[in-house]
């Protein structure tokens, strides 16, 4: 979206729309209180007759208003006088859905509501996501029958926070690409299509592209992933974009691994049939990772980055592992398979010791829909973050908290590894019934042993709704994104 800075009075900007709020005593903001002296109180006249009141998201627009050069007012209410993180969310949302279909140029004036806590910078970054979020519309296999009207500028008045609009919209745009990457039908989402849309991302020339495919995975002795992809005619890849924005092109660069499994049946460990469709998002991890690093291309911020998806269908057939197997891993440990279903740390750990033994990360926070268990404890809300590195953990923490993409740390004890012991191999791929989100954590830690690595489980957040209402949330690609860019600074 193009977006503009500028600090003309609220009254003076050609605008098809203008945004400005009241709180919920029926006080309006500065720019609220321009227009309506200019409009010969007419503002006043609405929250008289209690057409608004005034509360945290109500919104009422107005047309015809004379007297200023906007077309239209949209006033917003923003509660009381001190404003949440939650109830900031609220307003910017309300006020996107307000001028999302306004066709032309948008306007908004809410520069009056920064704090401390919530700068203006914060402010507009959160308003150009919230823009992008309001708009989208997944349109690859339902075209739109005519083209909607959209919102297609952003003049924001207030200060100079153009790098924060800037900002806002590319990790808005990441968010949309990895939504159409989850909403994208399983027979056309492959692993192979992830492939060639991460060779897209790097066409450009801005980062290298690197595909392992099935075959090459087998030879090089990374048979927990095989033990997946094998199953499916559909073969598995490994795929690899580098970046490379810092000064020093060999500093260590901080590793994402997104699991992609583009469909999950569960294998021979069948699952329930009901809503089986929705397993589709099992590749909403890798997702992320891609729509970060189309983020990451649009801003170029100077760090290094490795991205890392690990792709494959989990398909029942004569192929297909069976509970009791037992597979050797890249890094050499033997796996017992006792559960198929559980197949996404079975492709994550060879993916995790393929990119620490190649790249020697400085940093690998892997993100996964992993398990039913972390969407049990904690629901569509926050994503699920273990680790045992604290600093680590202090930098996705405060990327959440800025982001607003919200994540809860869970345990990941040494005495929860136990759960995993097997009489058969160096490991099992599940635990008891109990704490199954921090024992699948536990998995994944026995392969990345010596370096800072966290794991977001994103079962939960990945997709909402259901029927006619079910969607890809692009989460966490905010998160992500915030979390990278910080490093920049």
């Amino acid at each position: 979206m193009q977006y503009q800075v500028v600090s003309d009075s609220a009254t003076q900007v050609q605008t098809g729309c203008i945004v400005v709020t009241l709180d919920q005593s029926g006080k309006l903001s500065d720019a609220a209180q321009a227009i309506n002296s200019a409009t010969g109180g007419f503002l006043q006249a609405r929250i008289d007759a209690k057409d608004i009141k005034g509360n945290v998201g109500d919104t009422l627009l107005l047309l015809g208003v004379s007297g200023i050069s906007a077309e239209r007012v949209l006033l917003v209410g923003t509660g009381k006088d001190e404003i949440s993180a939650f109830n900031a969310g609220k307003i910017v949302t309300a006020i996107a859905s307000g001028i999302a279909k306004i066709p032309g140029t948008v306007a908004v004036s809410i520069a009056d509501l920064a704090s401390e806590c919530m700068p203006e910078a914060w402010w507009a970054e959160q308003m150009m996501l919230a823009l992008h979020s309001a708009q989208y519309r997944f349109t690859a296999t339902k075209p739109a029958k005519e083209e909607p009207a959209r919102a297609e500028k952003l003049i924001w008045i207030g200060s100079d926070v153009g790098a924060a609009l800037e900002r806002g919209d590319a990790i808005g745009m990441g968010t949309d690409y990895a939504k159409d990457l989850g909403n994208m039908p399983p027979n056309i989402c492959t692993p192979t299509y992830l492939a060639e849309q991460a060779e897209a991302i790097a066409a450009d020339g801005s980062m290298t592209c690197k595909v392992y495919d099935e075959k090459e995975l087998e030879a090089m002795g990374a048979g927990s992933f095989y033990s997946v992809s094998k199953g499916s005619s559909e073969p598995g890849k490994i795929i690899i974009l580098q970046y490379l924005g810092a000064a020093d092109k060999n500093a260590a660069p901080h590793m994402l691994v997104g699991k992609g499994i583009t469909f999950d049946t569960g294998g021979i460990s069948l699952k329930p049939g009901p809503k089986m469709d929705e397993m589709k998002y099992d590749m909403c991890g890798a997702a992320s990772v891609l729509g970060t690093m189309k983020t990451i291309q649009a801003l170029k911020p100077a760090i290094n980055v490795v991205a890392i998806v690990t792709s494959a269908e989990n398909m029942p057939s004569g192929h297909a592992s069976k509970p009791g197997d037992v597979v050797t891993s890249l890094s050499g440990l033997t796996i017992e398979i006792l559960n198929t279903d559980a197949e996404g740390r079975l492709v994550l750990c060879d993916a995790l010791t393929l990119g620490i033994r190649d790249y020697q990360p400085a940093s690998v926070v892997d993100i996964a829909t992993l398990t039913g268990a972390c969407m049990a404890a904690l629901g569509k809300v926050n994503s699920g973050l273990f680790t045992t590195d604290e600093g680590l953990a202090t930098e996705l923490m405060t990327a959440s908290g800025y982001s607003r993409d919200r994540i809860w740390r869970l345990p990941l004890e040494e005495d929860y590894q136990a759960g995993l012991d097997s009489n058969f191999a160096d490991i099992a791929n599940i635990g008891g019934p109990l704490a199954g989100a921090t024992t699948a954590a536990c998995f994944l830690s026995r392969f990345t042993e010596g370096t800072r690595w966290a794991h977001l489980d994103i079962a939960g957040p990945a997709w909402g709704g259901d029927g006619t209402t079910k969607n890809s949330t692009g989460r966490p690609v905010p998160l992500l994104s915030t979390y990278l860019l910080n490093k920049e600074s």
